[in-house]
């Protein structure tokens, strides 16, 4: 009986409130002091919970309709009647737009403001940056400290990744997708896994890389791996952007005469695929010893002439051009000066001079 009588009563509290809220839409059509009144009414219903600020993540599942999203707001303490709800969509006629997503909601935003916000899908997003020149292993470590996924999770997704992207079809078996997850800021939601974020940094490597600029690598005589491998040695070479397209002549003048490129990123990759030397030195070192430039890798390209196997970190679009757009030019060296930039020598003296005017 209980059971029966309760049922009866939010039955016509539902009734009364549906009377309540047509009525109040009719009187704001009135005008003057009758509309302020039915102004009054419905602001009366559309009272927020409470003052807290404190943000709640709030899920909308496909195909869920406002009853069971009104019940699970009132469960949680985002709005005040279940009932009110489901009219006030219906008063908005927002029902059938109600978008499924992760929302960030307060107690303190009134019924229409939460409706507002899930009718325009406004979900909850983390905004996420690669900077050019991460390697893979920065990138991960960068998302297990955001609190994105875990680091190794990242690391798997990445090792699983790429299938059916034309431009990955020529990179070697071996090589990872070092060089193909585009730098850029990215917008993460709560619900996406760590392969739908490789998937966004493929993708967007897919429209940056344009299909013109692909037909410029081969019109080169490179291939798209080959550009991408050698933008990722100027990217990290280059700290003035300007000087990007003759940091590139450099090295494809030198990979012209069969010279080794001589490359201190290429060994610092290497180096660093030590956990023990990234624990001591970072990713980068800086200061690299005779030692070092002797190290037996693929990657060392002080002993190993040509290109190393693919790309030392994922360069951005102004290194990209660079190689396929270099400055014409007949230098075959460079050294850095203590402002970042560079001095370019076409003989070994000269290198040898500016070495001496720039290390002492």
């Amino acid at each position: 009986m209980k059971a029966v009588f309760a049922c009866l009563s939010r039955l016509v509290l539902g009734l009364a409130l549906l009377v309540f809220v047509g009525v109040v839409a009719t009187i704001l059509l009135l005008p003057g002091r009758l509309q302020n009144l039915g102004q009054f009414a419905l602001d009366y219903i559309d009272k927020p919970v409470s003052s807290a600020e404190a943000t709640v993540l709030f899920r909308v599942s496909p195909g869920e309709n406002a009853a069971t999203i009104g019940q699970r707001l009132k469960e949680q303490g985002l709005i005040r009647s279940v009932d009110a709800f489901r009219l006030l969509v219906t008063y908005y006629g927002v029902g059938a737009h109600l978008e499924a997503g992760e929302y960030e909601l307060r107690p303190n935003m009134t019924t229409t403001e939460v409706i507002s916000v899930i009718n325009k899908g406004i979900v909850k997003t983390t905004s996420f940056t690669i900077p050019e020149g991460w390697r893979i292993a920065q990138i991960a470590e960068a998302v297990g400290k955001k609190g994105v996924f875990g680091k190794d999770e990242f690391l798997k997704a990445v090792k699983d990744g790429g299938n059916g992207y034309e431009f990955l079809a020529n990179v070697p078996s071996s090589s990872s997708l070092e060089g193909y997850l585009f730098p850029d800021t990215y917008s993460i939601s709560p619900s996406s896994s760590p392969a739908d974020l490789v998937n966004q940094l493929l993708k967007n490597f897919d429209r940056r890389v344009t299909p013109a600029m692909r037909a410029k690598a081969i019109a080169n005589g490179l291939s798209l791996h080959e550009v991408i491998t050698l933008a990722s040695i100027v990217e990290r070479e280059a700290v003035v952007t300007t000087e990007r397209p003759l940091i590139a002549s450099v090295y494809l003048n030198r990979l012209k005469l069969g010279m080794p490129l001589q490359a201190d990123p290429t060994v610092q990759y290497s180096l660093a695929n030590d956990p023990a030397s990234v624990a001591k030195f970072g990713f980068w070192k800086v200061g690299l010893t005779e030692a070092d430039l002797e190290q037996v890798s693929p990657y060392n390209t002080y002993r190993n002439k040509g290109l190393p196997p693919g790309p030392i970190c994922n360069p951005g679009l102004a290194s990209i051009q660079a190689v396929l757009e270099p400055a014409e030019s007949d230098f075959l060296y460079f050294v850095a000066a203590d402002d970042g930039s560079h001095a370019f020598a076409k003989t070994l003296d000269e290198h040898e001079r500016n070495i001496r005017r720039y290390r002492r």
